[in-house]
């Protein structure tokens, strides 16, 4: 399916292209209506951005000319919508904004925009134009696509490869912290390759964004959000395409370690405020600068001695035992609850969807406070086969779902594990009535834990015996209860409703219905209808 897709929100649309530029890392278009189209984007364009998705949004001007041009103004909208400067609705998260003020140049100014969406940070780009220019008759013209290609990826310099290379092979506790590098599919093999060669490194993952290593090395770290006991104990720590390798607040290297930071963009300049103290940055593309590191490896003498010592076998069978352990540990907690009739757990969610949905599905998570327990037990390794929202816009995933299994093909399964308040975000009725137009089944999983549980933990780690402490989330405001929505009724109701409405809706409100629950979920999907299964977690 490709062309013109239409929708019934922006927020979906931009969504929808995120998560299809995110899985192909080709360059999406969406079409919007002047001011007010522009700003229905919303949070969407707060995610492409942070998210780095390539996206074009175009939106319409008012008629600039009362009367006498072609594409005058006509209506009476066209005076209510005219607004100083539309472009800073959204110009300070995108990578490029202009106006098409005539049709001589509109190619150039078009290929100008794709090229700063394209090249690295990637992220949306916005154009406006009035009908004015828009009617404008023009000859037409040609333009060379070759001549028009984003920058090529930057590379290490080779006295950068030379330093970090040493200083993880003479390191005693590597470490490296990643957030998006499995954005570029070809990344996960050659970080695969690093750790097999320097054997004792362990890889964090600090965003959970993408796909970055898979969970069947013994290096897995998993995903968490800044704050882990190897980053204090680590010697050496080569940082890599991430956003926030640590909470400084509660967590940060020994002041004796050697940090390097190598990034797309390691001086994040959209971020007012950021610091990390690293002996040295480099502005480099991630997979060119890893496949530079085992090129160098391969070939240097000094580091080929040193690698070939018996401390590097130690450590690697060290690493192979904690990493046994600690799977151990996330089994028992995946385990299902011991009385009869009780909610299920994220960890025994999370083991069901992984053994119940085809080998190679591809997840789109938006589990908010649950997305650590959902990380831990899905325990992805394929590239390409775990998205989480680059931003904090609530309301992703029921787009950017769609996306995602809109690039993937119909054979291939999507599921969005969403949580029930961002399920709300999402605008649910616009994202199934596209499922449903476009035949794009998809299997979405609404975790139902009774309310907004992340303003609650904000509050307590700032103040961890202030007074939320001893509220509940009614007391604050933040319940859903005692009338929750009927998730799954919502979209069947966006997708047509009807006696045999397109989308499979179920609730499993205890553990013990959970399997049989997932297994029909899955068949529906399967052949060719959406599914929405509420999990009831319980509301504490």
């Amino acid at each position: 399916m490709g062309g013109l897709l239409l929708y019934g929100v922006q927020m979906v649309a931009l969504s929808m292209a995120d998560g299809y530029a995110r899985l192909t890392s080709r360059p999406q278009c969406v079409l919007v209506h002047v001011d007010v189209g522009t700003q229905g984007l919303g949070a969407a364009v707060h995610n492409a951005s942070t998210g780095r998705a390539p996206v074009l949004i175009f939106a319409g001007l008012s008629p600039y000319t009362l009367t006498g041009a072609t594409g005058s103004r006509t209506e009476y909208i066209h005076w209510i919508q005219d607004v100083p400067d539309q472009k800073q609705i959204v110009a300070q998260y995108c990578r490029y904004v202009g106006e098409i003020k005539t049709g001589r140049n509109v190619k150039e100014l078009v290929r100008r925009a794709l090229g700063f969406a394209m090249s690295d940070p990637k992220g949306p780009v916005y154009l406006v134009g009035a009908r004015e220019a828009m009617e404008e008759e023009v000859k037409p013209y040609e333009l060379v696509p070759e001549h028009w290609l984003p920058i090529e990826p930057a590379a290490l310099p080779p006295q950068g490869v030379s330093l970090i290379a040493k200083a993880l092979v003479s390191a005693s506790s590597p470490l490296l912290i990643t957030g998006y590098s499995g954005r570029n599919h070809a990344t996960v093999p050659e970080l695969l390759s690093l750790t097999t060669t320097i054997l004792g490194l362990r890889v964090l993952d600090t965003a959970g964004s993408d796909m970055c290593f898979p969970s069947t090395h013994r290096g897995w770290l998993g995903l968490r959000y800044g704050i882990h006991d190897a980053i204090p104990a680590a010697d050496v720590i080569l940082v890599i395409d991430c956003d926030v390798p640590w909470i400084d607040t509660y967590c940060h290297p020994n002041k004796a370690a050697r940090v390097f930071h190598v990034d797309v963009d390691p001086l994040k300049q959209q971020m007012p405020v950021f610091y990390l103290a690293a002996e040295r940055r480099y502005r480099a593309d991630c997979y060119t600068a890893l496949k530079q590191l085992n090129e160098f490896l391969a070939s240097d003498a000094e580091c080929k001695q040193k690698l070939a010592e018996e401390t590097f076998k130690q450590r690697w069978d060290a690493l192979g035992e904690s990493y046994t352990a600690h799977i151990a540990d996330l089994d028992a907690l995946a385990l299902p609850p011991t009385t009869p009739g009780a909610p299920s757990t994220p960890a025994y969610l999370a083991s069901l969807l992984r053994a119940t949905c085809p080998a190679d599905t591809i997840f789109a998570v938006e589990a908010v406070t649950n997305t650590l327990p959902i990380h831990d037990h899905l325990r992805c390794t394929q590239p390409g086969t775990w998205f989480n929202c680059g931003g904090g816009g609530l309301g992703w995933s029921g787009g950017a779902s769609l996306g995602i299994k809109l690039a993937a093909g119909a054979a291939r399964f999507v599921c969005v594990v969403v949580g029930d308040g961002t399920f709300l975000f999402s605008v649910p009725a616009s994202v199934w009535w596209v499922a449903r137009r476009y035949r794009l089944p998809v299997l979405a999983v609404v975790l139902n834990n009774g309310g907004w549980h992340a303003p609650r933990r904000s509050a307590l780690l700032v103040h961890p015996a202030g007074l939320t402490s001893s509220a509940s989330l009614a007391d604050l405001n933040l319940a859903f209860g005692p009338d929750c929505p009927d998730y799954g009724a919502l979209a069947q109701a966006g997708a047509g409703g009807g006696p045999d409405p397109w989308v499979w809706a179920r609730k499993a409100d205890c553990w013990d219905a959970l399997p049989g629950l997932l297994g029909e979920a899955v068949q529906a999907v399967q052949g060719g209808r959406g599914a929405v299964l509420e999990v009831a977690l319980g509301s504490e």
